[in-house]
């Protein structure tokens, strides 16, 4: 086991760079650049943009070949350095990370929790029930939130709901947990339920499927044949084979909760890497889209590495030579 997760965390590089020479890439083809950002907002009329560009691209190096714009920003990413944000207050973007990654981190994993903890639960009780009226409801709600957009659902809750019920609007600074912990789940509750539940749809599917696959298996009515509690034979023998499938759903989600990420954040008003992906799209901040598609790779391929650990736990048969 520890070799294979050490051969996993070897492949990061690779992945790394395969990731970042992609976005480069696509960021070196798309029509327009930084530059005519600035020279359209802040340069006044009748002054030479030609000489201004030609500034500019000399000082951050674009007059080079994309590879070997790409080979400086991968050796200075190498070092720990991924550039400075070319837009506001010119930021490094290791700082910018070091605020926003905990945000994007707790709102997923929040919104993981609340998936995983509807979702299982229903899947499991759906299946034992099968074809009774809490199946056909519980169904009926996967299906809702398979097809409910989160984003709709968050306007509808600040525009509608919150006025109805007097609450008060969300606050427009963000709280961080270790200052104001009960203000911050204010803040992140409502998202997380959000990305929750439409995390919720597709795994309490798959749960619900997996879960009657497996109690129709030969071992399982062997074992209520020799007497076994009914809750025994679905905690200790069903379940645990069933989740096996679920698990890798679970693991796939990580980067659906990342994109979903970035409407919440945007909608809430939170200070994520979603929300500052957008911004830098739009502005053509590039070094700070690189930096936070690193953080993104890297969450994802944690996320499946720490599935395929779970899948040793879940089942003892599996074992990594």
């Amino acid at each position: 086991m520890r070799q294979y997760i050490f051969r996993r965390i070897l492949l990061i590089i690779p992945t790394m760079i395969g990731v970042t020479m992609l976005v480069s890439l696509i960021a070196e083809l798309l029509p327009g650049d930084f530059i005519d950002v600035m020279l359209a907002d802040h340069v006044a009329q009748g002054e030479d943009k030609d000489a201004i560009r030609a500034k500019w691209e000399e000082q951050l190096g674009w007059n080079d070949p994309w590879i070997v714009q790409y080979g400086n920003w991968l050796w200075n990413a190498l070092r720990g350095d991924l550039g400075t944000s070319l837009i506001g207050s010119f930021q490094t973007v290791n700082e910018e990370l070091k605020t926003r990654i905990p945000v994007t981190l707790e709102l997923g994993v929040l919104s993981l929790l609340v998936g995983v903890a509807i979702a299982l639960p229903v899947g499991i009780i759906s299946a034992v029930r099968q074809d009774s009226v809490l199946d056909y409801l519980m169904r009926g709600g996967a299906i809702i939130a398979l097809s409910l957009p989160g984003f709709w659902m968050a306007v509808l809750i600040i525009r509608v709901i919150y006025p109805e019920l007097g609450l008060p609007s969300f606050p427009p600074i963000y709280n961080d947990p270790t200052e104001n912990l009960p203000e911050n789940l204010r803040q992140m509750y409502i998202p997380a339920i959000l990305l929750g539940i439409g995390l919720a749809g597709p795994v309490m599917r798959l749960t619900r499927g997996e879960m009657l696959e497996v109690l129709r298996q030969d071992y399982v009515r062997t074992a209520r044949a020799k007497g076994l509690q009914e809750n025994s034979v679905i905690v200790r023998h069903a379940m645990r084979n069933a989740l096996i499938p679920v698990l890798t759903l679970i693991g796939l989600s990580a980067s659906i909760l990342v994109g979903g990420s970035v409407i919440m954040e945007t909608i809430f008003s939170l200070p994520g890497m979603g929300r500052r992906m957008i911004v830098a799209l739009k502005d053509r901040d590039i070094p700070v889209v690189m930096g936070i598609m690193v953080v993104i790779a890297v969450v994802v391929i944690v996320a499946n590495l720490l599935i395929d650990i779970a899948y040793s736990l879940v089942d003892p048969r599996i074992r990594y030579n």
